[in-house]
């Protein structure tokens, strides 16, 4: 009786413990995938509403930059041209649409001011360089406005004069000018203040001549090569499909088009430089004239219309002429042939040394010039001198030197009262070494029409420094295009964005929390069949 009632209250038990164990089974397995498949559908939800959330943002996002960029900005930037006579300030305004820099150098966007001396004149006294800069720094602060000071960046950019001298003494009258460059209100940094390449030189002029034709961006044939006779250098630069050595071959690149230049500065080949050269010659005797006197102590000047009495003791003669003799007498003789022989003489001096196929400036390589040239600084200002056309031939320069170099120096002076007298006696030498330079030197015909004498294209000046300033604002501008429209988005305060921004946190914060609510949890239940314990999932309800 006792097994019979033992059992039938184990059974009794047993029977009572068979529903629990029937409702755990059937539910944890199908319930199982039921609620896997519903989290896993709530997840993808959450992932979908996450994902348009931000495709709407970064569509804002692209839309608003693309019309910021479209939105004309008004913007301004400065370079000095620390040249070999004087120091001059360029101030430039322009505009960017689209992520491109429109240039005005016609109107209102180009102001420029010069001052003398140049920069290479303060290498005994740096600290002049500086202060030498304070006039130009107050005109380019009356052109811009205060509240784009700080955005502006000034560039100095020496030249030839500067090349010329001990880099010591270049860095001190460097230094001289970043210290006031600093302080003066504009987006300045030490490396802006420099000595350039002569090769860059050249190719900056390059890029504004072409600019300003309209042929740069397209076919590199239709171009014109640049020939510059400064103070203290000489630049040619063109594109030339001849091979070339490494050293002066440079490629531009402007819009999809690069373009293969030959460009090279020759150093101490400018007018003045030569000008001085030629007098330290004469009295060293450097220089072998079919028509000097064998009386010692004396030298015929060939290219110094007679008449003008030299006064060689206040000759500003280079370091490298401390052993000529100031006590020795210059004839003045003016002679046009006589002056253009001793003109090549100083363009060909080194050429013995030539170790290329070409060399048509003293031992410097040079392909044979190709295309049409436009010629320019003092090939302009000579030109202008004696009233020739920009398309003037050559023959006629020399028609114009002939006659002013065997005129008698009281009648010139007397004729041109208005000309500061050192810059009148210039000009026969000026003829006759600038027929020497493309004629004799780089063989250009005397009637060939291909040389253009200019120093502007339209209302557009020939200054390498528009050029370097169009070469800097677009590489500016490609490193800017992919961020500047971004930073303009983080800074806009307008209600659309502050919308978009708010809709999207909302959306970010409901998906993840139907993701975390419906987020598959772990229950532990016995199982009185198996006699253990198992884990099961369920999903949270609301």
């Amino acid at each position: 009786m006792r097994r019979s009632n033992a059992r039938t209250r184990v059974d009794s038990k047993s029977k009572q413990m068979d529903p629990i164990k029937l409702q755990i089974r059937p539910s944890s397995r199908p319930n199982l995938f039921a609620r896997n498949s519903k989290t896993t559908k709530s997840n993808y939800m959450a992932f979908a509403s996450i994902f348009i959330a931000l495709a709407f943002f970064l569509c804002y996002l692209f839309v608003f930059g693309r019309n910021s960029q479209n939105i004309a900005k008004k913007k301004y930037g400065i370079v000095i041209d620390g040249g070999s006579t004087g120091t001059r300030i360029h101030v430039f305004k322009y505009k960017v649409e689209s992520g491109n820099a429109v240039f005005d150098f016609v109107k209102d966007g180009l102001a420029s001011m010069r001052v003398n001396p140049g920069l290479s004149s303060y290498g005994e006294e740096p600290n002049g360089a500086g202060e030498s800069l304070a006039e130009l720094l107050e005109f380019g602060k009356g052109r811009v406005p205060k509240e784009n000071w700080g955005d502006t960046e000034i560039r100095l950019m020496a030249t030839a004069g500067l090349r010329m001298l001990e880099l010591g003494v270049q860095e001190r009258i460097l230094e001289s000018c970043r210290r006031v460059l600093r302080s003066s209100g504009f987006k300045f940094r030490d490396e802006w203040a420099s000595v350039i390449k002569g090769s860059d030189e050249g190719i900056y002029a390059w890029v504004i001549a072409n600019y300003a034709l309209g042929t740069l961006g397209g076919d590199p044939l239709p171009t014109l090569g640049i020939i510059e006779l400064g103070g203290a250098s000489a630049q040619v630069t063109f594109v030339s499909s001849e091979p070339m050595p490494s050293e002066f071959s440079h490629a531009v690149r402007f819009g999809n088009t690069t373009y293969n230049l030959y460009s090279h500065s020759f150093l101490q080949f400018g007018q003045n430089v030569a000008f001085d050269s030629l007098r330290e010659a004469l009295i060293s005797g450097d220089v072998k004239l079919a028509t000097k006197t064998l009386q010692k102590g004396l030298s015929i000047d060939p290219c110094i219309p007679k008449g003008y009495s030299h006064n060689v003791e206040s000759w500003n003669l280079s370091p490298g002429s401390l052993g000529i003799n100031r006590q020795s007498t210059l004839q003045t003789r003016g002679n046009f042939t006589e002056c253009r022989s001793a003109a090549l003489m100083l363009l060909q001096k080194g050429k013995e040394k030539c170790s290329y196929q070409h060399c048509y400036l003293g031992s410097t390589f040079m392909p044979k010039l190709q295309g049409k040239f436009l010629a320019t600084e003092n090939f302009f200002y000579t030109s202008k001198f004696f009233g020739l056309e920009p398309r003037a031939f050559l023959s006629d320069l020399m028609i114009a030197g002939q006659q002013f170099c065997e005129e008698d120096w009281p009648k010139l002076k007397k004729k041109y009262q208005s000309l500061d007298e050192e810059d009148l006696l210039r000009y026969c030498f000026s003829s006759s070494y600038i027929v020497a330079m493309l004629h004799d030197s780089l063989g250009v015909a005397l009637d060939d029409e291909r040389i253009v004498v200019s120093n502007q294209v339209g209302s557009i000046p020939l200054d390498w420094a528009l050029g370097a300033f169009i070469l800097q604002s677009m590489a500016d501008l490609n490193v800017q295009q992919h961020t500047d429209w971004i930073a303009t988005f983080i800074n806009d305060d307008s209600p659309t964005l502050l919308s978009l921004i708010g809709i999207l946190i909302i959306l970010m914060f409901t998906a993840w929390s139907v993701s975390w609510w419906r987020k598959t949890q772990l229950k532990t239940i016995y199982d009185l069949e198996k006699g253990r314990y198992i884990v099961t999932q369920v999903g949270r309800s609301w």
